[in-house]
């Protein structure tokens, strides 16, 4: 489910397999929601995971005089995006009494960085506890809530907020700061973790916000600096 059509279509042929389908969903929009959600249940007859995995970071802005409408644009999608999708997939999984719903949040939830836009911040803290909320409300109907919570990883998206850079001098950028050396966060490692949080064998895991950050998040780096000075 996504606005960018044409590639979400050409995945579906890319991966080759019928138990995969594509529908044009505008997360800010609740028909579209809902039309993504019963479009799976009609194919599949119940839905066992949502992953409410739709996040803008917004406009390369971060000072207080950023636009109110951006601001709201990055809250529409990122905090009411994935309340919309919680809200249909609880109303399908309540039915079943199991389920498991998936937000992203980032480490950015827990640990702010300065050079970023405050939306994007200010709506990753939103999401965080949006999810701690509805695991203590859906509980009662064997549905689970956890988010997922990476560093940061070279995509597109970062490239186009912190500046246009070649990935390699990304990696490198983040290695400078990161707790744990000798490895990269890859985009791979964060639907690991998605699908182990998916999985039954975390059955019994629910209300956590799973860093994905190498330690990151725990550390201070401040500490570390002022011994070195």
């Amino acid at each position: 489910a996504n606005i960018q059509d044409e590639l979400g279509r050409s995945v579906c042929q890319e991966l080759g397999t019928k138990n995969i389908s594509y529908v044009h969903c505008d997360v800010t929009c609740e028909s579209d929601v809902q039309n993504a959600i019963n479009l799976a249940v009609s194919k599949y007859g119940k839905l066992d995971i949502m992953f409410n995995n739709a996040s803008i970071p917004g406009d390369n802005e971060v000072r207080v005089t950023h636009a109110a409408k951006d601001f709201k644009r990055v809250f529409d999608v990122n905090v009411l995006g994935g309340f919309l999708g919680a809200k249909y997939a609880a109303r399908v999984m309540v039915l079943f009494k199991k389920g498991c719903i998936l937000f992203t949040a980032s480490t950015l939830a827990s640990k702010i960085s300065i050079g970023l836009p405050h939306a994007h911040k200010a709506s990753k803290h939103a999401v965080a506890g949006l999810m701690k909320s509805l695991s203590v409300e859906l509980g009662e109907h064997g549905i689970r809530a956890n988010c997922i919570s990476p560093n940061g990883i070279v995509t597109p998206a970062f490239q186009k907020v912190i500046g246009n850079f070649d990935k390699k001098k990304g990696e490198e950028m983040f290695a400078v700061s990161a707790v744990l050396k000798g490895t990269v966060l890859d985009p791979e490692d964060f639907p690991h973790a998605a699908l182990n949080l998916a999985s039954d064998e975390a059955k019994f895991i629910s209300g956590v916000n799973l860093p994905v950050d190498g330690a990151y998040s725990v550390s201070n780096q401040s500490w570390k600096m002022g011994f070195a000075a």
